[in-house]
């Protein structure tokens, strides 16, 4: 004889598991789809600002143009003492941008 209790258990958890299966494989299709054309479109959203409504770029200031000029001559460097081996053990971009920026400001310590 077999104990109908066991038997709805098994049943229920079979159907548990096979919702759940279910689920996840339709949660997973509608993560995966691509979104409809009208979500795609290039239109910005409300309240972000356009190419029209925004202020015009200012130029940089002198102070601006001699740091991205620096910027330049010290990447320059980097990139010949990177080649040539030059660069000491453990030396960064970052700190050979720093010691190389104080040097040409002429602020070295």
């Amino acid at each position: 004889m077999f104990n109908s209790e066991k038997m709805t258990d098994r049943t229920t958890s079979i159907a548990t598991k096979s919702l759940r299966i279910a689920f996840a494989a339709l949660l997973a299709a509608v993560v995966a789809a691509p979104l409809p054309a009208s979500a795609q479109s290039s239109t910005p959203a409300p309240g972000s600002s356009t190419a029209a409504t925004s202020k015009p770029k200012r130029a940089p200031t002198p102070g601006q143009i001699a740091a991205r000029e620096r910027q330049k001559k010290c990447a320059a460097e980097w990139k010949e003492a990177k080649a040539a081996g030059k660069v000491e053990k453990g030396m960064k971009w970052p700190q050979f941008w720093s010691a190389c920026n104080k040097r040409l400001k002429g602020t070295a310590t």
